[in-house]
């Protein structure tokens, strides 16, 4: 088939067409893709930047908010100022102290002139907590030597049975790990920071209820170093220890009290306490005092104290010996007590038919000495034996009751006293009706009656009112036993004469004067007046002569 002309070239002008285009694709793709990336790029960071500022804008804006809530607080209303950079002084990257390599607990400017770092670390690198080795396995303890300062003894409680003390504690001894050259052999003083980086002797107080190191300003500890090793380790305690106390002559006792030192860990093969200067390692302020107590003297002693489990330990004793004070008790105690005590004797001069007086001042007295063993007893731990104090107060209770007691003895002897009297006089009054006596009314003359003496005084003096004559006495009866009859002339009077016999005079007379003391209400108050001060007087002196003697 024959193609035109025309057609030709048309296809001609495609090929070309399409491979122009094919070349421009080439050239132009790489350009396309590079500025596409690195369109991409810019992109990103425009972001990144615009992130940025908006989080310095929220960051500024918090800041000024805080800023102006303090300002509002203080009830300004200043505006947040940049800070002035050329007031603030340049901060180093570094630590400035480095307390690992360097220890500070030394003052400022100790040892800038004569000691090297070295020196100023007192060696503390390689130096380990544990206890310093000895020179051989069977060689000797190390000696702590111990004196101690009593500041204060603060309180003795007897309810509690203990003693509060503050002092000052010091510890010496010798560790070759720190010694340290110098041209001046002076001393090295350090506080309480560096307690915990070298060892010290564990010493706890035995028996110690409460203790605690004084820590105002900074905790009140000392530790000097010596060139040679020798070390004086010294702080400020108080302590609250356990004393056991004997109140079997309260308040006339005195009483001995120790505090006990004693290490915690190392028994007595490795770690000896004893006193540094014997009994002069324990001073004392002479300003010490106390309210109830004198002081009589301090002195220091030293045992082994044996544990089934662990072994020997060395301990320590710091012993104090107590007397108390007695004017305190004889003011709240004794005084009163007896004062109550001759207050109850005030009944024996009442008399008998005033029972209110009586039964009030009895009661009243009672009360009160009860109150005040009440009072003693609630001041004292509740020992299971009895003390000098309750001797004397429960003394004085009883001649407080007795007394009581003695008025209900008299009331109730006088109740039938006059009972008993009253019914006699009816069967005085019965008999002389059965009997019909005569009335001696106008009777000029006396006739005399001997009767037989088995009659009662009582009834004896009851015909007192049944004759108006003269009693015959026993000098003109020759007969005492014989009733003489006299002729009776009109208008004798009759009298009746009672004669006890000769046999039972002896016996009566005795069994009437122990009656009549029984009888006689009265002399139950007389003779009480005298029994119960002096039975008090006679105790006063064997208590006080007993235990002041004793003390």
């Amino acid at each position: 088939m024959r193609t035109t002309p025309c057609a030709c070239r048309s296809t001609e002008r495609g090929f070309w067409s399409h491979l122009w285009n094919f070349r421009l694709a080439r050239i132009t793709m790489p350009y396309l893709t590079k500025s596409l990336f690195l369109f991409f790029c810019l992109v990103v960071t425009g972001e990144c930047r615009n992130h940025g500022h908006r989080v310095r804008r929220w960051t500024g804006t918090v800041e000024t908010a805080k800023y102006g809530t303090e300002t509002a607080n203080h009830g300004t209303s200043l505006t947040k100022k940049p800070p002035d950079v050329t007031k603030n002084r340049k901060q180093k990257t570094e630590q400035l102290l480095k307390v690992d390599d360097h220890d500070f607990t030394m003052r400022p400017a100790f040892g800038e002139s004569w000691l090297n770092n070295d020196i100023i670390n007192i060696q503390l690198a390689g130096y380990t907590l544990y206890r310093q080795d000895r020179t051989a396995a069977s060689g000797p303890a190390i000696p702590v030597g111990v004196d101690v300062q009593v500041e204060s003894l603060d309180s003795i409680s007897e309810v509690d049975m203990d003693f509060t003390m503050t002092l000052y504690l010091r510890h010496y001894w010798k560790d070759e790990r720190l010694t340290f050259t110098s041209s001046t052999n002076k001393s090295m003083t350090f506080d309480g920071r560096l307690v915990k980086k070298i060892w010290v002797p564990d010493v706890f107080f035995v028996h110690s209820k409460r203790s605690f190191i004084h820590d105002t300003t900074t905790d009140n500890i000392m530790l000097r170093v010596f060139p040679d090793g020798h070390v004086l380790y010294s702080l400020r305690v108080t302590v609250t220890a356990a004393c056991n106390m004997d109140f079997s002559r309260f308040p006339l006792d005195t009483q001995t009290c120790s505090l006990e030192l004693e290490s915690y860990a190392y028994t007595d093969e490795d770690l000896m306490l004893y006193w540094k200067s014997g009994d002069e390692s324990l001073s004392t302020d002479d300003r010490i005092s106390l309210s109830q107590f004198l002081i009589q003297k301090f002195h220091t002693t030293s045992h082994l104290a044996f544990y089934s489990s662990t072994g020997w330990y060395n301990r320590l004793y710091i012993n104090f010996t107590l007397r108390r004070h007695i004017f305190f008790f004889l003011l709240q105690t004794y005084f009163p007590a007896t004062l109550m005590v001759m207050l109850s004797w005030v009944s024996f001069w009442i008399d008998r038919r005033a029972v209110p007086a009586r039964v009030s001042l009895g009661i009243t007295t009672v009360l009160t000495m009860s109150t005040i063993i009440t009072g003693v007893n609630a001041s004292m731990p509740r020992v299971s034996y009895i003390k000098a104090v309750d001797i004397y107060l429960w003394v004085s209770f009883v001649f407080v009751f007795l007394s009581v007691l003695e008025y209900a003895a008299v009331n109730y002897l006088s109740t039938v006293q006059d009972r008993r009297e009253r019914k006699m006089r009816d069967e005085i009054r019965e008999r002389a009706r059965s009997q019909s006596l005569p009335c001696t009314c106008g009777m000029s003359q006396t006739r005399t009656m001997i009767l037989d003496g088995n009659y009662s005084e009582a009834d004896t003096n009851s015909l007192a009112g049944y004759t108006s004559g003269t009693m015959v006495s026993e000098e003109d009866v020759e007969m005492p036993h014989e009733v003489m009859n006299e002729k009776q002339t009109p208008g004798e009077h009759i009298v009746v004469h009672l004669s006890v016999s000769s046999e039972s005079t002896t016996t009566k007379k005795k069994g009437i004067r122990a009656l009549k003391i029984i009888q006689n209400t009265h002399a139950i108050d007389k003779y009480s007046r005298m029994l119960f001060p002096g039975s008090y007087i006679l105790f006063n002196f064997i208590y006080w002569c007993s235990y002041c003697i004793g003390a």
